[in-house]
């Protein structure tokens, strides 16, 4: 069968490719080959230009000098990054960025207003990003970077889930549902944490946040049945909602079999292109020499939605071969 799959043009290039992220995730997802066989190859991804280019500005002391979530050079989405190309793990040079982010994230001032909102009201809705302590979880588990003060943050998302089993951080009053955004990388980061440490309190708060998407079919309000089109483009790479990221997250969990998931598999079989391919429809990090809001000093491929870029293509084909639809 994995002979087969191989004569797939597509495929061929992904595993010809001259990134060694995309070759290593092709050969995994799509290949299945097991890990132990490819720890050669994930640790030459170290030696990359972009994980060069991500980590080239630190100073002597292995920190980066800003705010931990500057957008998107600051530690915490460095290391966001990182995890996403599949950086080899265990790089102790990495711990002073992940001890900038958990010192800022750890703070008191984290939890107090405009950080976080609490209204007397309305005890059970605290405003909080929650996205930040899940991208921070699920990078300091894929990097091996984590420690006691891991569980904090888990810990942390668990008490403040709202009633419907997200997050929100919208400061408005009158909000009383999750948010999309802010609920997918709570859960994504919580169930890798209980999976990892069998630690039921994440799991449990896990299952209730991934109900709470599949009750809306991941795109559609659950009020009206209303589909919410701005989610739909593939943003690429720093991610938050849309159709590759919430199904990768759901065949994550295990969920990708779900009837509630058909839908969106749907919306994502019908962005292929005609390569095989699938684009980064929305290229939301320019990569840039300086310092630049909203700027990455990696190169992540082409943009657009007529052209493939290898990165998204590898994900969406490990989603579509999860789900029984490659």
């Amino acid at each position: 069968m994995a002979l087969e799959r191989a004569e797939s043009p597509i495929l061929r290039r992904l595993l010809a490719s001259d990134d060694p992220t995309v070759v290593l995730k092709a050969r995994r997802e799509l290949l299945g080959e097991p890990e132990q066989s490819l720890v050669k190859l994930r640790r030459s991804i170290a030696d990359t230009d972009r994980a060069r280019r991500l980590l080239t500005h630190r100073r002597a002391d292995g920190t980066i000098a800003t705010n931990p979530y500057t957008k998107w050079q600051g530690p915490h989405w460095t290391l966001v990054q990182l995890a996403l190309i599949e950086y080899p793990p265990g790089d102790l040079d990495l711990v002073p960025l992940r001890d900038q982010v958990y010192d800022w994230m750890l703070s008191p001032e984290h939890m107090q207003f405009p950080r976080s909102v609490f209204y007397e009201d309305q005890p059970d809705r605290v405003r909080r990003c929650g996205s930040m302590e899940g991208n921070a979880i699920w990078y300091s588990l894929v990097l091996e970077l984590e420690d006691d003060r891991t569980r904090l943050l888990v810990d942390r998302l668990i008490e403040l889930q709202w009633p419907d089993g997200g997050w929100n951080c919208d400061k408005r009053p009158g909000a009383r549902t999750s948010s999309f955004m802010e609920t997918l990388i709570p859960l994504r980061g919580l169930h890798a944490y209980g999976r990892t440490h069998r630690y039921q309190p994440a799991v449990g708060t896990a299952v209730r946040a991934a109900e709470f998407l599949l009750e809306r079919r991941l795109f559609w309000r659950k009020r009206d049945g209303h589909l919410l089109e701005q989610f739909l483009p593939i943003w690429f790479p720093i991610r938050f909602y849309d159709p590759l990221f919430a199904l990768q997250v759901m065949a994550e969990i295990g969920k990708i079999d779900d009837p509630r998931c058909s839908d969106a598999l749907d919306l994502l079989e019908a962005k292929r292109l005609r390569d095989g391919g699938f684009g980064a429809e929305i290229k939301n990090a320019r990569t840039v020499d300086t310092r630049t809001t909203r700027g990455s000093w990696a190169d992540w491929g082409p943009g657009g939605k007529t052209r493939t870029n290898e990165l998204v293509t590898v994900d969406a084909l490990a989603v579509l071969q999860a789900a029984g639809r490659l």
